[in-house]
C-alpha cells in the first residue's frame, strides 16, 4: 500500500503537475527503500512457513512410524510394502506442502483483501464496492470445482499407492518372476498401472488448470471493470488522478492472494487424500493401551512363570489360528512346543512378544497380565530367535551389537563361542569386520541362525527366551550343541521353543502338542512318548 501510494503520487505529480523529477527525490528514495523491504519480508515469510512445515513433518513422521510399529509384524503383513513406503514418503510430503504453501496462502487470502479494501474505500468507494462484490465469486467457484478436484485427487493418490506396492513387490520377487517366465507379464501389468496413474494425474491437472483459468478470468474482468469505471470518472472529473492511480495499482494486489489460493487448490486436495491414508496408521493403539490410563506394573529380575489361558487369535485371511489355547510355561525350564505346520506355534510366540493382539484370553507373567506390563520393559527382558533372522547392512560386529549396544569385546566373543558363531568368524575373510549385505547376503541359513543365537546370548538381562525352531538350519552335530547350550541357559531363564526337529523336544523338560490352535497334550517327553498319544504319533511320523 505504501508503494502504491508513493508511485501514484510520483506519476500524478510528474505527468499532470509537471513537477521536475529532482523535486520528487524523497518519494523515489522511499519507494527504493520499500521495494527491498517488501522482498525481504516475502522471503522471510516463505522461510518461516517452510521451516514450520519441516518441524511439523518431523513430528508427523514420528507419529506415523509409531503407528506402524504398533501394528507389529502381523499387522504390517496386511499392508503392502510399497503402499506403506508411499504413505511415509509421498504422503507426508503432500501434507507438508499443504502446511508450507496452502495454509499461509489461505491466511493471506483472508487478511489482505479486507485490509486493502480499508484503504480503497476512502480513495474511491465505487471501486471498493466492485472489489467487495466480485471477490466472493472466486472462493465460490473454488468450492464448486473443489468437489470434482477432491474426488480426482483421492483416485490419483489411491492409484499411486497401488503402483508403489506393485513396483516394490516386483523388485522383491524378481527372481521368482524370472524363474516362472512371468517377468514380461508383470512388466505389462506395471505399464498398465502406470498408464492409469498418468491418466488420473492428467485429470487432476485438467481440473487444476481449468480452475486457475476461470479464477484468472474473474480476476481480470473485475480489474478491467474497475479500470473502465475509473477512466470514465476521471474524464467526468469525479475522481482525483492520484486516487484513481492508487486504486488501479491496488486492484491486482486485491485479487492476487485469491488467485494464488486457487492455484494451490490441488495441493490441498492431495494433502487431504494423503492424510486419510496416514490417519489409518496414526490411529493404531499400541500394545498395552489398556494400561495407558494408569501406570505400568514393574517386572522382577528373575525368570518368570508364564501362564497362557484360553487365548484366541484370528489371522487376517486365515480365520482362527489359536482357539482356547491354554499352556503353562514353568520358570527355569525348557518347554518345547510341537505340532504340524499351521498349528499356530509361531503365532503363539508372536502373542507373547506383543506382535499379535489376541481377541480373547489372558497371558500372565508371574501373576501379572501381559497388557499391564510396560511393553518396552517386557521386550527388554525377552530374547527372540525367529525362523529367519534379519541381518542389516553392516559388519558382523554391528549386527551383534544391535542386541546389546554396550557389550564389550569379551561379551561378544563369549556369545560367539557359545552359539557356534566363532567357527564361522574364523572362515570369514575379515572376521568381526566382515561386511554383510542386506538380509544376510554372504551367510548361509545355518550361519544366520548362529548369529541370531549369539544375539540372544548377548541379551544377558533377558530372562525369557522365545525360540522359533532354533536348530532348523543346523546340521545334527551343531543342533545337539545348540540344544545343550539352551538347556544350560534355562538354569536362569524361562525358555519356550518351537521344535521342528523332535530331537529338540526330547531334550526339553516339558512338551506341549499344538493342533489346530489348541494344546491337546502336554507333559514330560519320555512319558508322552510311552502314552501313544499325539506326541507319540509325531515321533512315529518323523521316523524314516
Amino acid at each position: 500500500m505504501g508503494q502504491a501510494w508513493l508511485l501514484s503520487g510520483i506519476l500524478a505529480a510528474a505527468l499532470f503537475a509537471h513537477a521536475p523529477l529532482a523535486r520528487l527525490w524523497p518519494q523515489w528514495l522511499a519507494l527504493l527503500v520499500l521495494a527491498p523491504l517488501r522482498l525481504a519480508l516475502s522471503v522471510r515469510a516463505r522461510h518461516t512457513a517452510f521451516g514450520a512445515a519441516q518441524q511439523l513433518g518431523a513430528g508427523l513422521r514420528s507419529r506415523v512410524l509409531r503407528g506402524a510399529q504398533a501394528l507389529g509384524p502381523y499387522g504390517l503383513r496386511t499392508q503392502a510394502s510399497g503402499d506403506l513406503i508411499t504413505r511415509l514418503v509421498d504422503g507426508i510430503e503432500a501434507v507438508l506442502a499443504y502446511f508450507a504453501r496452502y495454509l499461509p496462502q489461505a491466511a493471506s487470502a483472508a487478511l489482505i483483501p479486507p485490509l486493502l479494501a480499508l484503504f480503497v474505500f476512502p480513495a474511491d468507494w465505487v471501486s471498493g464496492m466492485i472489489l467487495l462484490l466480485t471477490a466472493p465469486l472466486i472462493p465460490l467457484f473454488m468450492v464448486l470445482v473443489g468437489r470434482a478436484a477432491a474426488r480426482a485427487s483421492e483416485r490419483r493418490y489411491g492409484q499411486l499407492t497401488r503402483l508403489g506396492a506393485a513396483f516394490i513387490e516386483a523388485l522383491g520377487g524378481l527372481v521368482t518372476l524370472r524363474q516362472l517366465g512371468a517377468a514380461e507379464r508383470f512388466a505389462a501389468h506395471l505399464d498398465g498401472e502406470g498408464e492409469e496413474y498418468r491418466a488420473l494425474t492428467m485429470q487432476v491437472l485438467r481440473v487444476a488448470f481449468l480452475s486457475a483459468l476461470v479464477l484468472e478470468f474473474f480476476a481480470t474482468v473485475s480489474i478491467a471493470v474497475v479500470a473502465v469505471l475509473i477512466g470514465f470518472r476521471l474524464l467526468w472529473g469525479e475522481l482525483h488522478l492520484r486516487a484513481g492511480l492508487f486504486v488501479l495499482l491496488l486492484a491486482p494486489e486485491f485479487y492476487l492472494p485469491l488467485r494464488a489460493l486457487g492455484g494451490l487448490r490441488h495441493t490441498r486436495m492431495d494433502a487431504l487424500a494423503a492424510a486419510q491414508q496416514l490417519s489409518r496408521l496414526d490411529a493404531v493403539a499400541p500394545l498395552g493401551a489398556a494400561a495407558r490410563a494408569g501406570s505400568f506394573r514393574a517386572m522382577g529380575d528373575s525368570a518368570p512363570e508364564i501362564r497362557i489361558e484360553r487365548i484366541g487369535y484370528v489371522h487376517s485371511g486365515r480365520g482362527a489360528v489359536l482357539r482356547e489355547c491354554t499352556l503353562q510355561v514353568p520358570a527355569r525350564k525348557v518347554t518345547a512346543l510341537v505340532g504340524t505346520s499351521g498349528a499356530g506355534k509361531t503365532t503363539l510366540l508372536s502373542v507373547l512378544l506383543g506382535f499379535a493382539a489376541p481377541y480373547s484370553g489372558h497371558v500372565w507373567v508371574d501373576g501379572v497380565e501381559l497388557g499391564e506390563l510396560d511393553p518396552a520393559q517386557w521386550r527388554a527382558r525377552v530374547a527372540w530367535v525367529p525362523q529367519q533372522a534379519h541381518v542389516f547392512e553392516g559388519t558382523v560386529r554391528e549386527n551383534l551389537l544391535l542386541a546389546a549396544p554396550g557389550a564389550d569385546a569379551g561379551a561378544l566373543q563369549r556369545a560367539a563361542e557359545r552359539s557356534g558363531l566363532g567357527a564361522v568368524l574364523e572362515r570369514l575373510p575379515q572376521g568381526w569386520e566382515t561386511p554383510l549385505g542386506e538380509r544376510g547376503l554372504g551367510l548361509s541359513g545355518g550361519e544366520l541362525q548362529r548369529l541370531a543365537l549369539a544375539r540372544a546370548l548377548l541379551r544377558e538381562q533377558a530372562r525369557v527366551w522365545l525360540l522359533d525352531e532354533p536348530t532348523a538350519h543346523l546340521d545334527p552335530a551343531s543342533a545337539r550343541a545348540v540344544e545343550t547350550m539352551i538347556g544350560a541357559a534355562a538354569a536362569t531363564r524361562t525358555v519356550l521353543l518351537v521344535a521342528h526337529r523332535l530331537s529338540a523336544a526330547r531334550s526339553a523338560d516339558w512338551v506341549a502338542v499344538l493342533r489346530e490352535g489348541r494344546v491337546i497334550e502336554q507333559g514330560v517327553p519320555a512319558e508322552l512318548a510311552r502314552a501313544r498319544g499325539a506326541y507319540a504319533a509325531l515321533l512315529q511320523a518323523e521316523r524314516p
